[in-house]
């Protein structure tokens, strides 16, 4: 279809921006832009990267831009011109980068001008062209350098919906993140989907400070409410008391987290004083409705967050290769350490060890998901593509229990993945950075219960010289290597690991070693 402005796109969440017209998309470092402007932004944006040819023709493109109106211009902007695009964490390190870059392919890097320190070294030693982004209210600069001008309004190429969309990089058993890719139409299915289930309108406002290298943050709070019409507040990152005080002024009529958000909100509750007490919890009770997600949310903070604003939290489930599976329901019983049923559009069946699938309740499984929404493959792996699936179906890795009506997770299949403060983390990869530690000669990491991360990073190591090693040393070391959130928060420095007869450390004996701590 051709658009009122002339430019060809068949990705339906930004023909309907053109619908929207005037209406506020986004409010970005205090800055007001419509869906128009953000349409003309992304165009800018798509014209400079194809530079007078007709299409990237799903060359990757990569970003590195926190959450800001930029940030949106430049995700369409890839879009429109053909590309794929490939969110970049602002908080990776260097190596952390690197494997994303040099896995991907990646043509080209848009970075914000104030974070081109360490990629732009990086790139350079990659080969990788990098393409400045400015901070321009309502227009972006982002030309690749040494493309001529054409002199003339280049058209902007169609997209069918088929055309891989978006590679998210994720956590797995393996030792490095894996590629996964999504059509624009494996999107489209994401967030038709939540937009029925949780009611979305164009009245909606919502705060985004979860990270946009993520499904929840991309996905369930940018896509579905832009897909809307809806109003979103972008932060860089999760700034408490901003965001408390624009809470305080009702400023949003939805809000999401992952559990860890809402146990910070939960102690600043408590320790603000009577008056200021009332007025966030009556602001967040008025909200129309409160979603946590990525990670486990303990019954006890569940009831605790309705016992002081009256708000009963929706928990849903769902993970970066199918987007969302399981929610409970906008109308209905939500029910505290549950995560519901299929949300519209997805097939769900639980299979037992026996490879059969369960059928009755009350009978644990593996969680396995069918449906348009589920992702097409990991990036460069057929094999591991293959051995995800059965069939049709994704093979999660979760395990589950249907009880009356509603799913509960019971756990992951696989010791060496960690659910910590909403990141899916793999263990081997934390273990191999942690083996490149002069002083560790061997090391085993586990995730271990916590209240405020879910599950934290825990790691056992024994040191080269039989010495002892600080977690405070460890952690120093591992923060120019590891993103925050892959660093352990514990450490045990240990004779030797409990093995098999293999002589395979048994991770879940290990988790004992921490029980004590």
């Amino acid at each position: 279809m051709t658009t009122p402005a002339g430019r060809k796109v068949r990705i339906r969440l930004i023909d309907r921006a053109f619908e929207h017209g005037t209406r506020t998309a986004l409010l970005s470092e205090g800055i007001s832009y419509t869906f128009a402007e953000l349409l003309r932004a992304s165009e800018e944006v798509a014209r400079g990267l194809l530079g007078g040819s007709p299409d990237l023709q799903e060359q990757r493109v990569a970003y590195l831009i926190p959450g800001s109106f930029e940030h949106v211009a430049v995700q369409w902007g890839i879009w429109r011109a053909g590309g794929i695009a490939v969110p970049l964490s602002v908080n990776a390190k260097v190596p952390e980068l690197e494997h994303v870059l040099d896995d991907a392919g990646v043509s080209s890097v848009l970075v914000l001008e104030e974070l081109s320190d360490p990629i732009g070294p990086l790139c350079d030693r990659l080969g990788v062209s990098t393409v400045p982004v400015n901070r321009i209210p309502g227009r972006l600069s982002a030309s690749t350098p040494g493309t001529p001008s054409t002199g003339r309004t280049q058209e902007l190429p169609e997209i069918s919906a088929d055309r891989r969309a978006m590679m998210l990089y994720t956590s797995g058993t393996t030792s490095k993140p894996k590629g996964v890719v999504s059509t624009h139409a494996n999107i489209e299915a994401q967030i038709t989907s939540l937009v029925e289930a949780w009611g979305w309108h164009p009245d909606d406002r919502i705060p985004l400070f979860l990270p946009l290298h993520h499904i929840h943050g991309i996905v369930n709070v940018l896509s579905c409410a832009l897909w809307a019409g809806a109003q979103v507040e972008t932060y860089s990152a999760f700034d408490m008391e901003r965001i408390l005080d624009r809470v305080g002024d009702r400023a949003y009529t939805v809000f999401m987290a992952v559990p860890t958000i809402y146990v910070k909100l939960i102690q600043a509750l408590e320790s603000a004083d009577r008056e200021t007490r009332a007025k966030w919890a009556e602001a967040f009770g008025q909200m129309r409705l409160m979603i946590s997600g990525s990670a486990a949310l303990p019954a006890a903070i569940h009831k605790k967050w309705t016992g002081l604003t009256g708000q009963k939290l929706l928990e849903r489930y769902g993970m970066t290769e199918i987007g969302m599976g399981l929610s409970n329901p906008l109308v209905g019983e939500r029910r505290p350490g549950a995560v519901g049923q299929p949300l519209p559009g997805v097939n769900l069946r639980l299979v037992a060890d026996s490879g059969e699938v369960v059928e009755d309740e009350g009978v644990p499984g593996e969680i396995q998901i069918e449906g348009p929404a589920v992702f097409t493959e990991y990036w460069n792996l057929p094999e591991v593509t293959a051995e995800a699936f059965d069939g049709a179906w994704f093979r999660t890795g979760d395990m589950a229990v249907l009880e009356d009506g509603y799913y509960r997770i019971l756990g992951r299949l696989s010791v060496d993945i960690i659910k910590s403060g909403g990141y899916k983390l793999s263990a081997l990869e934390i273990e191999d950075v942690l083996r490149q530690h002069p002083r560790v000669q061997e090391c085993a990491v586990v995730g271990v219960e916590d209240e405020m991360w879910g599950e934290a990073v825990a790691a056992a190591v024994k040191t080269s010289g039989g010495d002892d090693l600080a977690l405070e040393d460890l952690k120093a070391w591992a923060e120019e290597r590891l993103s925050t959130y892959k660093i352990p928060k514990v450490l045990k420095v240990v004779d030797d690991f409990p093995r098999n007869a293999m002589g395979k450390v048994m991770k879940p004996a290990l988790k004992e070693l921490f029980d004590s701590r």
